[in-house]
């Protein structure tokens, strides 16, 4: 049957090209209320799709923008089920100028089609509803039962997600999510994401006199809120870049063997992420490779810095705040709320009386991991070698997805993350792509994916 569902996708090309191009001419920018209209829209053309493909679909209102939720029923021949997720809204346009094309009018040059969204994350959802419906149009059914979630708040941070999953946990039981909104390890190497960072997102204020004040009537005789706070941040890391912040390290994970190896294998450029960077050098923790630092050691990194005049000219005052935003990205084990605590000791133990200290929880995000011997990430591996005729690497991601501890804690399921995008796709910038060979190898791969499932064990 699975080569039945296979030849399904490749003769409806370009239907399926046409469809993606009908979805990305709907701007869904869900950060712009003068497009809640096009939300609606959008919200709208998934659930229809998805009733086509022969699901049971409703659009479920939030006090934002809509999701929709729809559901397969039973499956006829394995007793798994999948919850696909993944997001109709898409980033604000930006500068228009710098596109080459209008960002809301898909265009195909050299294979790959242009438009906001293209990539992330309504090109990577559609390849998954697209081989339901082919699995559908050929066997009637499906051998696992399939749901999905298509949410229209992923770019304004989801929310109300966490109450939508919490309201409607039966309905979006399930043994595995599966997503595709991560990228492939370059453009030739397909990618299982299995673990993301958490974070914890702080901001220091410092405040001094009740004004800013002259340096050279007040210089020397008052604790500089600037100087102070310089100091406080340069003590949180020590020379060779480690956190120093006491009990820092106390619950971080560290790697396996298998995982170990399996990074130290991979064809990292780095000659070619240092210079996509424009830095100078790479810098880091002392021990780790750079790939190390990125995904699978703790951080800590100052994000801003506001204190006294930054004008242009001079203007010699001692300032009367200082304040920063600092961000700690955490690894398997350590707990956001521990860490947040010890950030604040170390902090009150390096403010001297003579300035007043306020501290600031932003967000508080707990990392995330999943395990590499499940059947579901066995299913994932193979299906991705099957439909991108290359096998997979496994990799981590330094950034955080606050929706996988969120799915693991009140679904008790883990993630599966089949990236299909190039990685250098531009997703939040001008010129997004999406490269139509890999959408047919998306499609290739989520057919795949859920006959491997059901034959599993």
């Amino acid at each position: 049957m699975i080569e039945k569902v296979i030849s399904d996708i490749e003769s409806n090309q370009d239907a399926s090209v046409g469809r993606l191009h009908d979805l990305l001419r709907i701007p869904s920018i869900s950060t712009d209320p003068g497009h809640k209209p096009d939300m609606a829209r959008a919200a709208e053309w998934v659930h229809r799709l998805l009733v086509e493909c022969g699901m049971e679909s409703e659009i479920v209102e939030t006090p934002g923008h809509p999701a929709v939720l729809a559901d397969s029923g039973p499956a006829g021949v394995a007793d798994q089920t999948v919850l696909i997720y993944g997001h109709y809204d898409v980033q604000p346009v930006g500068d228009e100028s710098l596109w080459h094309s209008p960002a809301f009018e898909p265009t195909v040059r050299d294979g790959l089609v242009y438009a906001r969204g293209a990539a992330d994350d309504k090109g990577q959802v559609l390849a998954h509803l697209l081989a339901v419906e082919s699995w559908m149009k050929v066997a009637g059914k499906l051998p696992v039962r399939i749901k999905f979630l298509i949410e229209g708040e992923e770019e304004i941070g989801s929310p109300n997600l966490g109450q939508l999953i919490r309201e409607h946990s039966e309905r979006l039981s399930c043994d595995y999510v599966a997503l595709s909104d991560t990228p492939k390890f370059d453009d030739t190497t397909p990618a299982i994401t299995y673990g993301t960072k958490g974070m914890v997102y702080k901001e220091v204020r410092l405040f001094g006199p009740k004004q800013n004040l002259h340096s050279g009537s007040f210089g020397g005789t008052l604790t500089n809120p600037g100087n102070t706070l310089a100091a406080i941040l340069a003590s949180l890391r020590d020379a060779d870049n480690r956190v120093t912040i006491p009990g820092y390290y106390d619950d971080v994970r560290e790697l396996s063997d298998q995982e170990r190896a399996s990074i130290r294998g991979l064809p990292f450029d780095e000659a070619g992420y240092l210079a996509a960077t424009g830095a100078p050098g790479l810098d880091g923790e002392r021990g780790y490779s750079t790939i190390e630092r990125r995904w699978v050691r703790p951080t800590l990194d100052v994000n801003g810095l506001l204190s006294g005049f930054t004008g242009e000219g001079a203007s010699t005052v001692i300032p009367a705040q200082a304040m920063a935003k600092v961000s700690m990205r955490i690894v398997p084990d350590q707990h956001p709320e521990r860490v947040s605590a010890a950030f604040d000791q170390a902090v009150r133990s390096a403010t001297p009386d003579t300035v007043k200290l306020e501290l600031v929880t932003h967000s508080l995000c707990q990392p995330y991991v999943a395990p590499l011997d499940s059947a579901g990430m066995k299913a994932a591996t193979q299906a991705m070698e099957l439909g991108f005729g290359t096998g997979p690497v496994f990799t981590r991601e330094g950034g955080s997805l606050p929706i996988l501890p969120l799915f693991k804690e009140v679904l008790g399921a883990d993630s599966l993350m089949m990236g299909l995008c190039d990685p250098n796709c531009n997703a939040h910038g001008p010129n997004e792509f999406f490269g139509l060979s890999d959408f047919r190898a998306g499609m290739r791969t989520a057919a795949y994916f859920v006959h491997l499932l059901a034959n599993s064990k």
